[in-house]
């Protein structure tokens, strides 16, 4: 069976789901952000770079951190730089150890990173979790945006609860183990959902 165009999903979901339905015709179809030019690897990184920051901070900092190697991102070109100066480019004592356990391990070629397309979502997520300091969500947020995988739903996003909130009209956003349970009837479009559960908010906020 072919896979499902994320247009198709777009149309399914919106079938399913009146609420979303209602946030998918104000913010049009889905834009995904394009694939990391550095490949895996650098997606990887920018998703370590990004955690818990917020859009403009994240993006500087990566920005800085990748100004670092002029060439190639290369597990070996970050193993090759100092810890002082990834910490000089704005990435904390924490993440300067994820990526460097990140291009330790992809180095040596435990994680298989050419690979992964190949695996099952839950597998992905598995394997990504060997490294410190990533965990599910940013093993999620690397199946949605690098691999394109349809059907991830990410229920620890603080934005995509939020969304959800927001779309569905509720008082308090759903808690995680609350949004899985939702998410069930949205199979196997929840990527999708998650999508449109984030314009919801930037829509609330006044967001064209």
């Amino acid at each position: 069976m072919a896979a499902m165009s994320w247009r198709a999903a777009t149309a399914e979901l919106a079938a399913r789901d009146d609420a979303l339905a209602a946030v998918i015709a104000a913010a049009g179809p889905v834009r995904l952000r394009p694939r990391d030019p550095d490949g895996h690897f650098g997606a990887l990184v920018r998703a370590i770079a990004y955690q818990q920051l917020a859009g403009k901070a994240a993006a500087a900092i990566h920005g800085r951190f990748r100004a670092l190697v002029p060439g190639a991102l290369t597990p070996e070109s970050v193993l090759a730089l100092a810890p002082e100066a990834m910490r000089a480019a704005g990435l904390s004592a924490a993440k300067t150890a994820s990526v460097r356990d990140l291009a330790a391990r992809a180095a040596g070629g435990e994680l298989g990173l050419a690979g992964l397309p190949r695996l099952a979502d839950g597998e992905v997520v598995a394997r990504l979790s060997t490294v410190r300091g990533i965990g599910r969500w940013t093993a999620e947020m690397f199946l949605l945006f690098e691999l394109r995988r349809l059907d991830v739903w990410p229920t620890g996003d603080l934005a995509v609860r939020e969304g959800w909130r927001v779309a569905h009209g509720l008082e308090t956003p759903p808690k995680p183990a609350e949004l899985e349970v939702l998410g069930d009837a949205l199979r196997p479009v929840r990527s999708v959902a998650a999508w449109y559960c984030w314009r919801a908010v930037h829509l609330a906020r006044g967001g064209a």
